[in-house]
């Protein structure tokens, strides 16, 4: 496989520009991991090494990471929504929360309109992810 391939769908993640380095790593890893179980056909095959050792399989493509305003991301949110594209959220609420449960609890605490977005990823068509995250930028 070359690095020409171009596929037919994309995987995104917007972040708040304002967040700390880790707050980014933390809040991207949590934002694909439900992907894979909502949207199995982006999972690849398992990996395994010279040595016959087996490896968990991972996406199948690129996961692009990009970066906006407040603005932006609550704009991108409008717009997965008004797509109805496969979706995932984190809010600053969850900075403060310790286990699963809470976090899904501080989530239903809020309307949609009011969640307090840091983070958000999305997969679908190219074209269509492309114009739900009009204005965003890669992350550096």
């Amino acid at each position: 496989m070359t690095n020409s391939t171009r596929f037919d769908t994309k995987i995104a993640v917007l972040l708040r520009e304002d967040l700390e380095p880790w707050q980014r790593l933390n809040v991207t890893a949590f934002l694909v991991s439900g992907l894979g179980a909502e949207v199995p056909e982006v999972i690849g095959a398992p990996y395994e090494d010279a040595d016959g050792v087996r490896y968990l399989p991972m996406f199948r493509q690129p996961v692009l990471v990009l970066q906006g305003t407040k603005e932006i991301l609550k704009a991108a949110h409008t717009r997965a929504l008004t797509r109805a594209l496969p979706r995932a959220v984190f809010t600053g609420d969850l900075f403060a929360t310790g286990h699963d449960e809470a976090n899904r609890a501080a989530v239903r605490a809020v309307g949609t309109t009011d969640l307090d977005l840091v983070g958000l990823s999305v997969h679908g068509p190219r074209n269509a992810v492309d114009k739900v995250l009009k204005g965003a930028r890669m992350h550096p």
